[in-house]
């Protein structure tokens, strides 16, 4: 049996969207579930109970319990809302369900089954909710059936002996077969069969072959292994019924062993030769294949290698032609910015956060407690003009509300204050359980957080557009308007533990997957552009712009 465990159940349902509801957060009333340590064991046709309770004991009326098998969806039983909901419920637990109400104002709930089948035999799992706090036990329903006495009877002579055979049916789980003689001598040399019927029941049939004509009475005994019950039914051969010997059969018995040894001995011989042959010549056709296959596989790569090439230029070129309006691959954007080096301004951080790792980092100070209102940060450099990027790595991003982007230097960041562009800031961001772009609504982008997000900033062009430097993927973009002044990176933290890290980016390029197969349109469509150089650096207060980033590593050794 598995032991109680704790967080397995997102494990297993991922794919569920229940899920994105129920965090697991803290609760101003956690508890811990705890089911049986033993299996319980259950005999067919009767009832069993399954218990679960919490600890510490409370009032589990008002909260969701659930019991199921393998999956969440497979319901044995729902309580919800103080009643039994029975929508989810799996239809061969319909009707044989119940809920023991008489502890659950002592924190233990019980389900019933009744009329207890094979089918029910295995693992279960108990699971609470009160809120947005949950837990769950395992448990194990082992489940056992005694079936019919075993029938045992005489089929014939058989290799100097007399085959018995005993058959038993009804039986669960896998009954064990034993053979006894009559001084309770076991036999251990049998054949068994098993067969499982339509509702799970075992029969099984077992045949011994008995020589020794003062063997007496042989019982055969049909056990379950769960319950330690056995049936057993015993049968008598009479003497008559063995084959006499002959004395003449032991001499022929020897003559053949000897006739066939040498047969084999010749026929081995002669093997072993046209073996030797055999072998030689495949393996000179396995070498011919093998040099043939290598010269062929030289051949496609180098053509592979190639075509990859040539795609992979000409895309760089379209892109590079119309860099502006194709929203993708943020290594060769990169090409186009200059990578901003900077640290987080200790003097505009609100009180309640800590800068660590040489002020490139920002966390909560107090992770545990929310401070009720936004905590932000600036970095340290004034931006006014040009092109620059910057990438932040977050961690347990899916556990907090936080964001980061750009802001104006003259923006309100006192006590509690709202964000959007209209109000001087431009940011993306983890809010209510969604990665979302703050507009006059929360924009949702997608349902994961980014690991590491990249900060474009384009002030020749009017725009700031934020891509996921872990594929390279386009993220969101917001236009500036012609008045936006100076400009500071801002981080802002409104809960959780959650810390965001500037990252070096000279010289760490992305390992961005190009597309082959399906080019993206925007690509291919011809670009019209002004004839204003690019400018490949930004214009940063006290900060000398930096080399721009790689593109990514490609040649012959990367095939």
């Amino acid at each position: 049996m598995e032991d109680c465990h704790r967080g397995s159940l997102l494990s297993r349902l991922a794919s569920l969207l229940l899920f994105f509801q129920l965090p697991a957060g803290g609760s101003a009333e956690e508890f811990v579930v705890i089911g049986p340590s033993d299996p319980i064991v259950a005999v067919m046709g009767g009832n069993v109970t399954l218990p679960c309770h919490v600890s510490p004991a409370m009032d589990v009326e008002n909260m969701e319990l659930r019991w199921f098998r393998s999956k969440f969806s497979e319901a044995v039983f729902i309580y919800e809302n103080q009643q039994e909901q029975k929508e989810e419920q799996l239809a061969q637990y319909t009707g044989r369900t119940s809920l023991v109400k008489d502890f659950l104002s002592q924190g233990e709930a019980t389900v019933r089954i009744h009329k207890v089948q094979a089918s029910d035999n295995g693992l279960y799992t108990c699971f609470f909710r009160k809120g947005n706090f949950y837990e769950e036990a395992s448990l194990e329903l082992k489940v056992a059936g005694v079936g019919s006495v075993p029938q045992v009877h005489i089929t014939g002579p058989e290799e100097d002996g007399v085959r018995v055979v005993c058959t038993a049916s009804g039986w669960f789980p896998k009954p064990q077969i034993q053979w006894r003689a009559a001084n309770g001598e076991k036999f251990l040399t049998f054949s068994e069969t098993h067969a499982q019927d339509t509702e799970g029941l075992f029969s099984v049939e077992s045949a011994l072959v008995v020589r020794d004509s003062s063997s007496g009475n042989m019982t055969c005994s049909v056990l379950n292994p769960v319950l330690d019950q056995k049936k057993a039914m015993a049968i008598f051969i009479p003497e008559p019924f063995f084959p006499q010997a002959s004395p003449w059969k032991p001499a022929f018995i020897v003559s053949l062993v000897v006739l066939m040894l040498s047969l084999l001995g010749a026929a081995y011989y002669i093997k072993t030769e046209h073996t030797v042959k055999r072998q030689e010549m495949q393996e000179w056709e396995r070498l011919h294949r093998d040099k043939e296959e290598a010269r062929r596989t030289k051949e496609e790569a180098l053509k592979a290698r190639d075509e990859l090439q040539e795609d992979l230029g000409r895309r760089k070129s379209i892109y590079l032609g119309g860099w502006r309006k194709a929203q993708l691959y943020a290594d060769w954007r990169k090409e186009k910015f200059q990578a901003l080096s900077f640290t987080l301004d200790p003097a505009s951080a609100h009180l309640h956060l800590a800068v660590s790792g040489g002020q490139t980092s920002v966390t909560l100070e107090d992770t545990t407690e929310d401070p009720g209102v936004p905590c932000s940060i600036l970095g340290q450099e004034a931006i006014t003009s040009g092109r620059c990027y910057w990438e932040v790595e977050i961690r347990n991003g899916n556990r907090s509300e936080w964001g980061l982007g750009v802001c104006r230097g003259d923006v309100e960041r006192k006590g509690w204050y709202r964000e959007g562009p209209e109000l001087g800031f431009w940011v993306l961001g983890w809010y209510g359980g969604k990665f979302c772009a703050l507009l006059s609504e929360c924009q949702e982008i997608c349902d994961e957080v980014p690991h590491r997000v990249g900060v474009f900033l384009d002030l020749k062009e009017g725009d700031v557009s934020f891509y996921n430097m872990t594929d390279g993927s386009h993220l969101f973009s917001f236009s500036l308007t012609s008045s936006t002044g100076t400009l500071f990176p801002y981080f802002t933290i409104k809960s959780g533990d959650v810390s965001l890290t500037i990252c070096s980016v000279v010289g760490v390029p992305t390992e961005t997957p190009v597309p082959l197969n399906n080019p993206s349109s925007s690509l291919e469509e011809p670009v019209s552009l002004s004839g204003d150089e690019f400018s490949s650096g930004c214009a940063v207060d006290g900060a000398l712009p930096e080399a721009g980033s790689p593109l990514l590593p490609y040649g012959p050794e990367a095939m």
